[in-house]
């Protein structure tokens, strides 16, 4: 007969083991490219898994029907740890940035942090921000993942 403290072991397991897969289901959105009628901008990458050390060409879309304003030439580009700290932000000019609707921008990264050291292998955030003529703030993010 199996004791009661291992029985309860088991089923705590269980359950966060549910309750982790359904976080990681919600934090892997695929559906990178959505075009909608307003406000909308996208983060398009060529895949969602990618090797260590391997190039990442991020486009940065105006998938709505209105002009997106930037405060700088980095258009809100952000990666992060899932923790939310920030490992890199392109360094960009001062200058206010502007995305038509349907118009894209190119992003690569090496993978290389902000501090110059390579960033480990698990899942990154990557947001885009940006606000429309009426000050209204727009922002995506979408993960990726990085391997061995």
């Amino acid at each position: 007969m199996l004791s009661k403290s291992l029985i309860i072991f088991i089923g705590v397991g269980i359950v966060s083991a549910l309750a982790f897969g359904i976080f990681l289901l919600d934090v892997k959105n695929t559906d990178q490219l959505i075009f909608v009628e307003g406000n909308s901008v996208s983060i398009v990458t060529e895949k969602i898994d990618f090797k260590k050390g391997e190039e990442m060409k991020l486009q940065i879309i105006n998938s709505g029907t209105t002009p997106l304003v930037f405060s700088d030439a980095s258009y809100g580009l952000k990666i992060t740890g899932l923790s939310g700290i920030l490992m890199y932000s392109p360094i960009a000019a001062q200058v206010v940035s502007e995305l038509e609707p349907g118009d894209e921008i190119i992003f690569s990264w090496d993978q290389i942090k902000n501090d110059g050291n390579p960033v480990l292998e698990g899942l990154y955030k990557i947001t885009v921000n940006g606000v429309d003529k009426e000050g209204n703030i727009v922002e995506r993010s979408t993960t990726v993942t990085i391997w061995k």
